[in-house]
């Protein structure tokens, strides 16, 4: 079943372009935010999603607004692909009130609970048990929602993943572990870091697992379609490696530090497979150019809106720390 996300302008689009109209509008909301970093209207550093569009894409494409997703550091494609609003995004990465966690959580923690997003995540692994405890609410109810764990490559190590595909496995739960393997953590390689690779591992736990070529949004689409149609067909959890590339470095201050861990070669061989070329191609370039200036209108209007919207009162600071709040303390805090 594919979602009609609030971020696709064109729900009875062909196929072919909503998948090239996601993959642009998270290349260019990415490219646009690096912008604003570097002008210091967006403070600090975010995690560029640039190269990876169709991982997020594909996978998103077959979920609906009731499934779960659980998303990284480098989260806004999964956010975006999952039906986040630009608009609300921006102006939480610019610290606004209006944006989706009214300018607390920035680029690494935006949630919207009301569409299946249950947050990004600054801690390498973190999220996936999160989508564990969804997947295993909706087994209890019996209903066919599934929950998607995205996490990189870097996470194969982590002891939280390891243990969730376990539960997972033993407890049968509709849960698709989604690993972007995007070659590298920060500096070192997966080659350098990870013995073996992710589908071995995962099939060491009893779970279905595959790879795919992660720089293609139909062979994605495809891929998870199926894993996900047996999910709720109450076939448990599955696996699926996504081989990709993040086009820069691994954050926006990257760009200053002058790192010399990969080839002008290697970056190259990769970008020849970009997959925003290779879905154009199969559009045409009256559908591209057509859907290029719907994608920049609507970021025009999304970074206006954040730009327009308030900044949060200094004294509403301590709001929101507690959703109970302790005995002896303030209702909103720290006094």
């Amino acid at each position: 079943m594919a979602a009609v996300h609030a971020a696709d302008h064109t729900p009875d689009a062909p196929l072919q372009e909503r998948l090239y109209r996601t993959m642009r509008l998270i290349r260019r909301f990415e490219e646009r935010v690096v912008k604003l970093v570097n002008d210091d209207e967006i403070a600090g550093v975010t995690h560029e999603y640039i190269g990876q569009e169709a991982v997020a894409t594909g996978i998103c494409s077959v979920l609906t607004n009731d499934d779960v997703i659980t998303s990284t550091h480098r989260g806004h494609g999964h956010l975006l692909a999952k039906g986040g609003d630009p608009a609300r995004m921006m102006a939480e990465l610019m610290g606004r009130t209006s944006g989706y966690n009214r300018g607390r959580g920035g680029s690494m923690h935006i949630a919207d609970v009301a569409l299946g997003i249950y947050g990004a995540n600054g801690i390498v692994g973190a999220g996936v048990p999160f989508a564990a405890g969804a997947a295993w609410v909706a087994r209890r109810r019996g209903t066919d929602r599934v929950a998607v764990a995205f996490f990189g490559d870097g996470a194969i190590n982590q002891g939280v993943l390891l243990e969730t595909l376990n539960l997972a496995s033993i407890w049968s739960l509709p849960l698709l572990f989604a690993c972007e393997n995007n070659q590298y953590a920060v500096t070192m390689s997966s080659a350098q870091s990870t013995a073996g690779d992710p589908v071995t591992r995962a099939r060491g736990f009893g779970i279905h697992a595959l790879a795919v070529d992660g720089m293609d949004v139909e062979a994605v689409r495809a891929a998870t379609d199926d894993l996900v149609g047996a999910m709720r067909r109450g076939g448990g959890p599955a696996f699926i490696e996504c081989k990709t590339y993040r086009f820069v470095g691994h954050h926006t201050a990257e760009r200053t530090m002058k790192l010399t861990y990969r080839t002008a070669e290697e970056i190259a061989s990769w970008m020849a497979k970009d997959p925003l070329n290779l879905q154009a191609g199969r559009i045409g370039a009256e559908a591209t150019e057509r859907l290029d200036a719907e994608v920049e209108a609507q970021l025009e209007a999304a970074i206006e809106f954040a730009r327009q919207a308030p900044v949060p009162d200094r004294e509403s600071a301590l709001d929101d720390m507690y959703a109970n709040p302790q005995p002896g303390l303030p209702a909103k805090g720290w006094a």
